[in-house]
C-alpha cells in the first residue's frame, strides 16, 4: 500500500501543498520564534536551518514505507500567505497507524485554521490513506494543541508524567487518538445534523 495524494488539497479557506524553496522566509517567520519552539523538539530555527528544513520537506509528499512523512505547507486561499504546516507520519504499516502534527504561526491563532487543516489531513489519512488509527502527542502544558485534538474528536489515551527530560525540565506528555470508524461517525453525525428534516 502507498499513499500518493494529488496536490494541492483545498478546504473552504486553505490550500495544503508541498513545500517549495521559496517558502523559507515564511517558515522562518514562525519557526524562528521562541514561543513556537517552546513545545517543539527543535529550538527556534535560524534562517539557514529553516532553509535546510524546507529543502527536506519538499520531498516529504507521499507514503511508501513505514517512517515516511507527508509534510505540507498551509496557505490561505484568499491571499496565498503561508501560515503553517501539517504533517502525517506513517508509524506502522501492518496496523495502519499514523501520527498527525501541526505548527502554525501565532499571528493566525484563534481563527480555526489549524482545526480546518488538521481535519483535512485526517480526511486524507482515513480516506485515501486507509489508516485504522491516527494519534497525536503534545506537552501537557500546550493547551492550544490538546484542545485542538479534542475539537477534532480525538480522545486522550495517555498522560505520561515526567517521562522525559525536555528543555531543562521534566516533560509531561498527552497522547490523543481517533479511530477511522470514530472519524467517520463524527462526520456522519455532522452531515445528519445539517440535513433538512
Amino acid at each position: 500500500m502507498s499513499l500518493e495524494p494529488q496536490y494541492p488539497i483545498e478546504t473552504g479557506r486553505l490550500r495544503l501543498r508541498p513545500f517549495t524553496r521559496g517558502d523559507v522566509d515564511a517558515v522562518h517567520a514562525y519557526r524562528g520564534r521562541e514561543d513556537v519552539a517552546r513545545y517543539l523538539f527543535d529550538p527556534a530555527l535560524s534562517r539557514e536551518e529553516c532553509a535546510l528544513a524546507v529543502q527536506q520537506r519538499t520531498t516529504q509528499v507521499n507514503f511508501r514505507e513505514a517512517g515516511d512523512r507527508i509534510v505540507l505547507a498551509v496557505d490561505l486561499c484568499s491571499t496565498g500567505l503561508l501560515i503553517g504546516e501539517v504533517s502525517l507520519i506513517w508509524r506502522n504499516v501492518e496496523a495502519r497507524q499514523a501520527e498527525i502534527g501541526w505548527i502554525f504561526d501565532p499571528r493566525v491563532h484563534g481563527r480555526g485554521y489549524a482545526t480546518e487543516a488538521a481535519g483535512c489531513l485526517l480526511d486524507l489519512a482515513f480516506g485515501q490513506g486507509d489508516m485504522h488509527r491516527v494519534y497525536a502527542r503534545c506537552g501537557a502544558a500546550n493547551t492550544a494543541s490538546w484542545r485542538l485534538m479534542e475539537r477534532l474528536g480525538m480522545r486522550r489515551e495517555a498522560h505520561f508524567h515526567e517521562h522525559d527530560w525536555f528543555k531543562g525540565g521534566w516533560d509531561e506528555e498527552f497522547v490523543y487518538a481517533i479511530l477511522r470508524r470514530e472519524w467517520q461517525a463524527l462526520h456522519q453525525t455532522e452531515l445528519d445534523f445539517g440535513a433538512p428534516a
